[in-house]
């Protein structure tokens, strides 16, 4: 899931905007590596760092993924367009070990792309039970690549129920209850893949994100040590070193849960009555954004309150940060002894990104994101409205599709920027057609729709025309 941060606005952008002025803003803009570009014939557009081509299909792979698509289904593909900035803060695992009889039937279930309906329900008509079951399993891992999680859902549990000892589709599901935000319910599943299968490296790591994912840092690491031991790998050494700073800053720390919370905190670095109006302003915030969102989290959701070099040991995270959602609540309180209307907004913020992450199934570009949570606080256009309509009307922002991934490579200068834009261009979808389109763009997404198809089918716009319209809408409202 991406780096989703808060406070970087309340001290560097009002700087910014009257110190450097849009020109020099625009100048802030990050120079981003060339790339591939492949469009779609339905429409969509990947940016990818590789692309190579067969008579049959394209292959074209974004860091170290690797996808493969019908020619058919593609328009065309460029050469040299920027592609975005992409930073991953807790990645999505996805199991690779192939399963006993998947190869033999693979090619009848995906055709093209898609899962082939027919064939499986004709495999299933055979009487088969550890055949259907690898069927259906195959069937759930394509519309996990698609992001069709519901279908995917169906299938991981249709296999299961032809085959409970099957240890790859126990995996697989557990994989998918974390990437759709049920880590606790993930545990049981995971555990039960490294009961049938304790010698397998996946099952190991799906188990270390599902402890994780729900607050136990500690067995995590264990699960990724394990791991490691029976297979190295880079990304998964990354997470255990992240889980190890954890455990070594939260070492002494305490727990207090309410409904929705779980406060994690040191008790020396702030008061009952400070934690206690912190829950307070959280649980204010949640039966809020719940009434906006129609939504809520499926787990709990764990808050970690820190002194502000703990939050930094901890995350890494870049230097204009104040708090931070990576599906923990990570809040450095330094210097404060109750809740400011600062740090209100900022709880907000940040626990917006839990209700959005939901809604979308964890599909949603930074830029909606970030603009979603700023509109929540509620952050107001009316400051930067004027100066940011004239960088837009110098085409001077910075295109929508490179502020699709994290923020956190940007320097503070271009951080301002890229939250402000993010503010805007949710501000004008929001004025013009409503909040009930945001969310319709969010739910789209979380269908497997991408960002571009999502908002053509819900605001009738791509990316160019989004930014004309927010740069008209932004001189409309706040020009001279």
């Amino acid at each position: 899931m991406p780096l989703e941060c808060a406070k970087v606005r309340s001290f560097v952008t009002p700087v910014l905007l009257c110190r450097l002025g849009p020109l020099a803003l625009a100048c802030a803009v990050p120079c981003f590596a060339q790339a591939e570009v492949v469009h779609m014939k339905n429409g969509d557009v990947i940016y990818a760092d590789r692309v190579s081509e067969t008579t049959n299909t394209l292959q074209y792979e974004i860091g170290d993924d690797s996808y493969t698509v019908p020619r058919s289904k593609v328009e065309r593909v460029e050469i040299g367009t920027p592609s975005p900035v992409r930073h991953v803060e807790l990645p999505t695992f996805v199991p690779t070990a192939p399963v006993l009889g998947e190869g033999d039937l693979l090619g009848q279930i995906v055709r093209e792309g898609s899962v082939n309906r027919e064939a499986l329900n004709l495999i299933e008509s055979r009487g088969n039970p550890p055949a259907t079951a690898i069927a259906f399993y195959i069937a759930g891992k394509q519309e996990f690549q698609d992001a069709k999680y519901a279908d995917a859902r169906r299938d991981f549990e249709a296999g299961m129920r032809y085959d409970p000892q099957n240890p790859a589709i126990a995996n697989f599901y557990a994989a998918l209850l974390i990437k759709t935000g049920n880590a606790p319910m993930a545990i049981e599943y995971a555990e039960r893949a490294v009961r049938l299968a304790p010698d397998s490296a996946d099952a190991l790591v799906v188990l270390g994100f599902a402890q994780y994912s729900a607050g136990h840092s500690r067995e995590a690491a264990e699960s990724w040590k394990h791991s490691l031991a029976l297979r190295p790998d880079e990304s998964i050494q990354r997470m255990l070193d992240r889980a190890s700073r954890e455990l070594t800053a939260e070492n002494n720390y305490s727990e207090r849960e309410t409904g929705h919370f779980t406060l994690h905190y040191e008790g020396a670095q702030s008061s009952e009555a400070f934690r206690g109006q912190i829950l307070s302003t959280l649980e204010a915030a949640y039966a809020d954004l719940a009434q906006s969102f129609g939504v809520e989290p499926h787990s709990n959701i764990q808050v970690i309150l820190y002194t502000n070099q703990a939050f930094f040991d901890v995350t890494h995270a870049p230097s204009w940060t104040g708090a931070l959602n990576d599906g923990k609540l990570r809040i450095p309180l330094q210097g404060l002894d109750s809740v400011t209307s600062d740090l209100a907004r900022i709880l907000k913020h940040e626990l917006a990104h839990s209700f959005v992450n939901q809604l979308s199934m964890r599909r949603c570009p930074t830029w909606l994101n970030e603009g979603i949570a700023q509109a929540m606080e509620p952050r107001s256009l009316a400051p930067l409205g004027a100066q940011l309509g004239e960088l837009f009307k110098q085409e001077g922002e910075i295109p929508l599709n490179v502020l699709e991934g994290s923020f956190a490579s940007f320097s503070g200068a271009q951080a301002a920027l890229a939250y402000d834009e993010s503010l805007a261009t949710v501000e004008y979808i929001r004025s013009t057609y409503g909040m009930s389109d945001v969310l319709r763009v969010l739910e789209k997404l979380g269908h497997g729709d991408s960002a571009e198809s999502a908002l053509r089918s819900t605001v009738q716009s791509d990316y160019r025309q989004l930014q004309d319209e927010v740069g008209t809408f932004l001189i409309r409202q706040f020009g001279n």
